[in-house]
Formats: C-alpha cells, sequence, structure tokens
C-alpha cells in the first residue's frame, strides 16, 4: 500500500521576496564616495540605565567609513557624567586610530558649554571630566 507523495519545491515566499527587494533596491543606492574629507566626524551620547549606564560613539573616517561603539559603563553616574564618559572615550578611540582633525557632536548642552568654556561648574566631578577632556583634546 503506497502512498502517492511528490515533492514540490517552493518558489519565492512573499517575504523573501521583500527581502531580495530590499537587498538589491539597498545597493543601487549607496552612495560611492569620492571625495576624502580632511576632518574625522564624532557623534557621542550616553544614556542611564539599570543598573548602570552606556555609552555610544560613531565615528566617520577620512574616507567616510563608519565605527560604531558600544560602551558599558558599570557604575552608576549622572546623565551628565555619561555624556562625558561617552566624550572622553571617543576621543580616545579616535586618537588611537590616528585621527589629528576631528569634528565632535553631541546633544548635550552642558557638557559642550563647559568644554567651550561657556558654563561654570558645580560639581568638582564635572571640572575633573572637563580637565580630562581639554587635556584630550590638545592631541588634535
Amino acid at each position: 500500500m503506497g502512498h502517492n507523495m511528490r515533492y514540490i519545491p517552493h518558489t519565492a515566499i512573499k517575504s523573501q521576496a521583500l527581502t531580495n527587494f530590499v537587498i538589491e533596491w539597498t545597493e543601487v543606492q549607496l552612495l560611492t564616495l569620492d571625495v576624502t574629507h580632511e576632518y574625522w566626524t564624532m557623534y557621542f551620547d550616553g544614556s542611564i540605565m539599570m543598573p548602570g549606564s552606556g555609552a555610544r560613539v560613531v565615528l566617520i573616517s577620512l574616507d567616510g567609513s563608519r565605527l560604531c561603539y558600544a560602551i558599558r559603563l558599570h557604575f552608576s553616574s549622572s546623565n551628565n557624567a555619561t555624556e562625558y564618559e561617552a566624550l572622553i572615550n571617543g576621543l580616545c578611540i579616535t586618537i588611537e586610530l590616528g585621527a589629528t582633525r576631528l569634528y565632535v557632536h553631541g546633544d548635550s548642552e552642558l557638557v559642550i558649554d563647559q568644554v567651550m568654556k561657556e558654563s561654570s561648574y558645580k560639581s568638582p566631578l564635572m571640572v575633573a571630566y572637563c580637565q580630562e577632556v581639554r587635556k584630550l583634546k590638545d592631541k588634535f
């Protein structure tokens, strides 16, 4: 008593067709970078999580390559301290990569004002962080 079975391979599944379309479309849309930049670019951001904090750094090299870093801080800190940790770690990474010119972007108004000497310090910790940033800044 045999069974009448036959194998029929599946054709493209809708989700696979969508995936293939996105891949093909993305490749066409990518820009080729013909121009080298004179400056590296760094974006930094800190965030408070439980239990601890984290920092994100995105570096864009002279040839347009993007390097993304996630840094886990294993100590509790304020939002401003976390922002400083992101900035300091980003500067250290950039120095290690050999960059000598750098544009820096961040969303912490306090950190940027303190580093640019436009704001006063209310905490000795913020003074120490800012001094560290200024030491690192001199390497660019």
